[in-house]
């Protein structure tokens, strides 16, 4: 740690040197510019740069079309503003697999492509974009995923599946925005003013946002194994129903929560779902009883919803400890 005594200079300015060898690594020199950003009692500093776009390149010669897709995912969350693939050369299926992962990332256009390079570049400004906004819409599309996907089970509706499963994409590209703006705060105190939210609460969007991309993933997981159900017992999907109003008002009961203005509000949300998480397991068993009467086959598919139901459940449940830990008073 270095510490520096703060001088007074000219009677009204307060000054302060810089370590050296930071400087030295940031490039920093007599008459150069840095900003300056204010956070409560802390004041962080960054040298001024005349171009901020991050850039990153990967050469995926030799590699498999899921993993070019991570790269491109990755370079894309981790804040890039221009990525390069590149290949010696690169693959048909590997060019099909980058427009792919560019049309399932908000704001990734193809700028520039050749037989053994294809440039990408973001297009979003990060001061357009909203955290909040983004994950009040995420929960409206994970929730209507959900209850679209138990009743497309309970009505035999294959097309209303079908739908779901197409969404969980629009679920992925919401999260990987969320997941780009994060780790974009966390490095650059700049995107703290121009998205208008603070390091903390950016973290709390996040981890709320990671447990509605897998609710999504499970709704499309309920979708696909409707697909196969062949059953016919009202027993059976009268409780698979009621396991999933519980679950549905579970996720939305967490998501007030966490998204609650007040604290005491935010407390009592967030306590009421993990009192109602406690009573999951019995409706989980009484559903899977009913299960018993069925033939194998539908009562491995109606099992794996059930299965699924109570992940969501144990997701709200995360969301509803996050809530609790924003609420709780800053030290």
């Amino acid at each position: 740690m270095n510490t520096r005594k703060v001088q007074v200079t000219g009677g009204s300015t307060f000054t302060v040197s810089v370590p050296k060898d930071w400087a030295k690594q940031a490039d920093v020199s007599a008459g150069s510019v840095v900003e300056m950003y204010p956070r409560d009692d802390v004041l962080v500093m960054q040298p001024q740069r005349d171009d901020d776009r991050r850039t990153g390149a990967i050469d995926v010669t030799g590699w498999d079309d899921e993993d070019v897709r991570r790269a491109v995912m990755a370079l894309y969350v981790n804040g890039c503003d221009v990525l390069t693939i590149e290949g010696t050369p690169m693959e048909i299926s590997q060019q099909r697999t980058v427009r792919k992962s560019a049309q399932d990332l908000v704001g990734l256009e193809i700028v520039d492509s050749s037989d053994d390079r294809i440039k990408l570049q973001n297009l979003l400004d990060t001061a357009e974009l909203s955290v909040f906004d983004t994950l009040c819409r995420m929960r409206l599309v994970a929730t209507a995923m959900l209850d679209d996907a138990v009743t497309a089970l309970l009505e035999s509706d294959a097309d209303l599946s079908r739908d779901v499963i197409a969404r969980d994409d629009d679920v992925d590209r919401m999260w990987h925005m969320v997941s780009r703006t994060f780790r974009t705060v966390l490095r650059d105190p700049g995107a703290v003013n121009d998205l208008a939210i603070d390091t903390e609460t950016c973290f709390d969007y996040r981890l709320g946002a990671r447990q509605l991309e897998r609710i999504a993933d499970h709704a499309a997981k309920i979708a696909r194994l409707s697909l196969d159900v062949d059953v016919d017992e009202d027993a059976v999907f009268d409780s698979v129903a009621t396991l999933h109003h519980v679950v549905s008002e579970l996720i939305e009961t967490a998501m007030s929560a966490l998204l609650a203005d007040e604290p005491a509000r935010a407390t009592d949300l967030a306590t009421d779902v993990r009192t109602e998480l406690s009573t999951i397991d019995d409706r989980v068993r009484s559903a899977e009883d009913d299960l018993h009467s069925l033939a194998t086959d539908d009562a491995q598919r109606l099992g794996l919803v059930v299965d699924s139901l109570s992940r969501c459940a144990d997701y709200s449940g995360n969301v509803a400890e996050t809530a609790l830990q924003r609420a709780a008073p800053a030290p």
